[in-house]
């Protein structure tokens, strides 16, 4: 290591009961105040965040980097670019 100090920021993003389009809407509400490299765990009971999140993910150029679902809700894992 050189020595730097690499900061990491997270940020956990619980939209649980929310219908579309308010998911998205938070979300998008959250990388605009997020830096660059922030990670962003979103969390969505809303069953079409499935379709959503990856879509929006992909025309806003932002990294997708998991899914996980349960049978009650969905999480989502983006990098902000």
């Amino acid at each position: 290591m050189d020595g730097r100090i690499i900061s990491v920021e997270l940020m956990l993003l619980d939209t649980s009961g929310l219908l579309c389009p308010m998911p998205i809407i938070r979300l998008q509400e959250a990388v605009k105040n997020a830096e660059v490299g922030t990670t962003i765990t979103l969390i969505s009971t809303d069953p079409g965040s499935l379709e959503d999140v990856p879509s929006w993910c992909r025309i806003h150029k932002h990294q997708l980097t998991a899914i996980r679902n349960t049978e009650f809700e969905y999480t989502f894992e983006l990098v902000v670019n």
